[in-house]
């Protein structure tokens, strides 16, 4: 475990904010977010954080060689055969094994080995590092403790987005702090917060009450609630997070990317993924798409690859897999019949939501067999007995209401305001007395999050970061 939010929310952050704010030298500064990254993963994970430095030096290393070679593809190969060992050993040992015991029957002993968290995140940075140097993006770094920040910077650390060293390497160098941008960064941090502990949480509850009871005990509409909160929850706990590390980063000088672009209020599965996980899908297009595996079908087949992968990388089942190319299927359809993305707003905005939402089912059920008898629950489930519609009506609390109606407008109606408010955050000297009223009650709404945030952590409320797993 990392630290408790509360601790993390009233003690951790404001100091290393304070004391990185004091500090007028670069190098103390960034000496200071080092120890402060390393005992943010540590705590709880003592272990771990000795992997991660390892994971860090020996990227560091491969960076080195790859600079000397004259030959370097084979250094490159040697640099990702590494890293995906270790995802390998800790996060698939497992899966691995369990899958060849009920391919060939056999009993071999399955591993059970404890993830690190975030393994998946920091271990694609650090290759990130090595690869936007071997392809001449970035230069290679001399100093370790600057690669040591760049992978262990605790905003991002545990649970992204993945940032490439190219988009900070001028930062981690050199940076300044405006007041305006660290208030920006706060209220950024608050509202991700908001997000997650009081929409993500709320919706959590109840999907898991609902995946827990298990397909077999759901009609039609307790499917429908379950697939509706979890569709909510995941987006609200992993775009919170952004929002949380953005702003964090934002405090201390870094500027990431963004990682969610109102991603529900999209009109394909196209537009969807342009605007879902942005950091993981640039990822996979920036480094492995354009790799020739497949002869002249590379086309298709990197296409695949990817998507293989990349629902692969977010937990180590099938269900995840077939995640992944079921959405990779839609895609390509939209490929072959362009016509899909220009179906009318409404039309492809119901394509586009139905689409998502049957995968939510898929990435959430703990097997494929139960993903299967969930969706077929969603549209064929019409037993309305009494005990089925009283479960589903016990979900259905005041505050569960409120906060679903909150998710369905923050998923999309205010796009264009929030995109506008973050840029006018930042022009501060040249506010109109319009924007100026807008900012100051921006900013009397942030305060108000952060105290009825505390409340909730404070009281106990149920607490689960899904994309820690990761």
């Amino acid at each position: 475990m990392v630290f408790s939010s509360l601790v993390f929310l009233c003690i951790f952050l404001p100091v290393v904010f304070c004391l990185h704010t004091l500090i007028p030298s670069i190098r103390v500064r960034n000496t200071l977010l080092i120890l402060a990254s390393l005992l943010f993963y540590a705590y709880g994970e003592p272990v771990y954080v000795l992997l991660m430095i390892a994971s860090a030096f020996l990227n560091y290393l491969y960076a080195l060689l790859v600079e000397k070679a004259t030959n370097k593809k084979p250094v490159l190969f040697l640099m990702v055969l590494t890293n995906v060992g270790i995802l390998g050993v800790f996060k698939y040992a497992g899966f691995f094994v369990s899958t060849l015991n009920g391919l060939f029957r056999l009993q071999l002993p399955v591993p059970q080995i404890a993830l690190p968290i975030g393994i998946s995140f920091f271990t694609f940075q650090a290759m990130s590092y090595v690869l936007d140097v071997y392809y001449e993006m970035a230069r290679y770094q001399k100093n370790f403790f600057k690669v040591l920040l760049y992978i262990s910077f605790f905003p991002q650390l545990i649970a992204g987005p993945i940032v490439k060293y190219r988009d900070i390497e001028s930062e981690i160098e050199e940076r300044s702090i405006s007041l305006p941008e660290a208030a920006a960064g706060m209220r950024r941090f608050v509202y991700g917060l908001g997000k997650k502990v009081l929409i993500a949480n709320t919706m959590a509850f109840v999907a898991d009450n609902i995946f827990s009871r298990g397909a077999a005990h759901s009609n039609i509409v307790i499917a429908w609630i379950g697939a509706a909160a979890y569709t909510l929850q995941v987006y609200f706990d992993f775009s919170g997070y952004s929002d949380m590390a953005i702003g964090m980063g934002r405090m201390f000088g870094f500027h990431f990317q963004e990682n969610f672009l109102f991603p529900y209020a999209s009109k394909s599965i196209s537009e969807f993924w342009g605007k879902w996980h942005i950091s993981l899908t640039t990822f996979f297009r920036s480094y492995l798409f354009f790799v020739p595996l497949f002869g002249k079908r590379r086309k298709y087949g990197n296409f695949f690859l990817v998507w293989f992968l990349s629902g692969l990388w977010h937990g180590a089942n099938w269900t995840f897999v077939v995640w992944g190319l079921y959405h990779a299927c839609f895609l390509m359809l939209e490929i072959k019949v362009p016509k899909i993305k220009r179906l009318p707003k409404v039309a492809g905005h119901i394509y586009t939501m139905l689409v998502v939402l049957v995968g939510e089912v898929i990435f959430r059920a703990p097997s494929l067999t139960e993903a299967g008898l969930f969706i077929r629950r969603m549209f064929t489930g019409f037993d309305f007995s009494a005990s089925y519609m009283s479960f589903a009506l016990q979900q259905l609390t005041p505050y569960f209401l409120v906060m679903f109606v909150a998710a369905i407008f923050f998923c999309g109606p205010i796009q264009k305001f929030a995109l506008d408010a973050r840029r006018e955050a930042l022009n501060f000297p040249t506010w109109t007395k319009k924007e100026r009223v807008r900012q100051i009650s921006l900013y009397v709404i942030a305060v108000v999050l952060l105290l009825w945030c505390i409340i909730r952590l404070s009281g106990g409320a149920y607490n689960p970061f899904i994309y820690f797993q990761f």
